[in-house]
């Protein structure tokens, strides 16, 4: 990661809260996605789907006994504003990619995930 202090800080802040998103034991706590998600929270997911901050709580929570865990990788991020980080990374889960990209928002001195999107790539992991 090159830049600035102030940007490595804020690009390692988005990647620790993207991190903790893709945890199972996060995801399976609403309160802790919440407190992870702005509230104008906007993501359209690998399914199609559009989601806002009280309907990804479903897919968050939901236990599937049959899925293992997200795995990221290539993950890079770049400060575009003071209070403005995008992401991007793959995430193979089961055989599957996801190709993602987020936008991490600061206010009220806390990063938070403001939009995601999640497409699928069509390739098997080969990881």
């Amino acid at each position: 990661m090159s830049g600035s202090d102030e940007e490595q800080r804020s690009v390692q802040a988005a990647v620790d809260g993207e991190l903790r998103l893709l945890d199972p034991v996060v995801r399976a706590s609403p309160e802790v996605v919440t407190e992870l998600l702005d509230p104008e929270f906007v993501e359209f997911g690998a399914s199609g789907r559009r989601y806002d901050r009280t309907s990804i709580l479903d897919v968050t929570s939901a236990v599937d006994e049959n899925a293992g865990p997200s795995v990221a990788v290539e993950m890079t991020g770049v400060l575009l504003a003071p209070d403005l980080v995008h992401l991007t990374f793959v995430t193979e889960r089961n055989g599957f990619r996801v190709r993602r990209s987020s936008l991490w928002r600061r206010s009220d001195a806390r990063w938070r995930m403001y939009f995601h999107q999640g497409t699928p790539t069509g390739e098997p992991w080969t990881g």
